[in-house]
């Protein structure tokens, strides 16, 4: 690891100031560090500058009218120790709780494991069932972006080489889980996981599917499968087949295409199950 030059903006224009007089060779940006210090310590990457977001006030956690912002700065430590946050959006909960270790999480940050976009991330696929949206600020003003918008490809985002993530947002609290499967829980990433969620609101079910790139994906018609509320077994069983079917796998060091498919299956109908319901389709 070579030497570089650390920024420390006091201020979200201060920051932003930094991303454009650098554009010509863009600082790299760290929150927590969790994924980016490994990369410098390993030499996968050689920044010249790095930006820490640390002084910008965005670690808040805040709900209005049934929807939650995040920071982007807020360690996952202080999502996974909010009781409203298990209560309400029980998959989010689980996402969070399946991410690296206790330490990890008290310096991982939710803005980023979106900005680093690594298909086995197990955040994505959650807020991708919750509809949520990511909040960007840059000198052309402030523009907020669908998580399933904002993440193109294994580590390509929409995001522009002068704009910051500045928080995320989640529309309204969903029943919903989170399910993975991995070696060993602690130390390897999930070969799939999937999560579902329910909306009160517009009766609908959403389900994503991680864990293969290029990156995780929405199952629209599987989730228009599930119907409404609660499914029948005849239903949620077709809605799993279906599903296996759908994504898009391929064999590797860490699962068979066949392991994989028959994973989307069984968690598929593991994580519908374990959606906090009732009959009427209320939480």
């Amino acid at each position: 690891m070579t030497g570089f030059e650390l920024l420390v903006p006091a201020s979200v224009e201060e920051a932003v100031a930094a991303l454009r007089a650098g554009a010509a060779d863009p600082p790299a940006v760290i929150a927590g560090g969790t994924d980016l210090l490994l990369d410098i310590d390993d030499g996968r990457v050689d920044p010249r500058r790095v930006l820490s977001l640390r002084r910008l006030p965005w670690r808040s956690l805040d709900w209005t009218d049934g929807a939650l912002t995040v920071g982007s700065t807020l360690p996952l430590r202080s999502l996974e120790d909010d009781p409203e946050v298990r209560r309400r959006l029980p998959g989010l909960w689980q996402a969070v709780h399946a991410v690296g270790s206790v330490a990890l999480r008290h310096r991982a940050t939710l803005g980023g494991n979106l900005g680093r976009a690594a298909p086995a991330s197990d955040l994505v696929p959650m807020l991708l069932a919750l509809d949520a949206e990511v909040d960007l600020v840059g000198p052309r003003g402030d523009r907020r972006l669908s998580v399933d918008a904002f993440v193109r490809a294994s580590r390509r985002t929409a995001l522009l080489p002068d704009e910051l993530i500045r928080s995320v947002r989640i529309p309204e609290s969903r029943p919903s889980a989170y399910l993975w499967q991995r070696v060993r829980p602690a130390n390897d990433i999930s070969q799939i996981a999937v999560g579902v969620a329910f909306s009160p609101r517009e009766r609908r079910w959403s389900v994503a599917v991680g864990g293969m790139p290029p990156r995780p994906a929405l199952l629209a018609e599987v989730a228009h499968d599930l119907g409404d509320a609660t499914p029948d077994d005849g239903v949620l069983r077709a809605a799993a087949v279906r599903a296996s079917r759908a994504v898009s796998i391929t064999s590797d060091q860490r699962a068979s295409e066949e392991y994989r498919r028959r994973l989307v299956a069984t968690l598929l109908l593991r994580a519908v199950r374990a959606v906090p319901l009732d009959g009427e389709g209320r939480p």
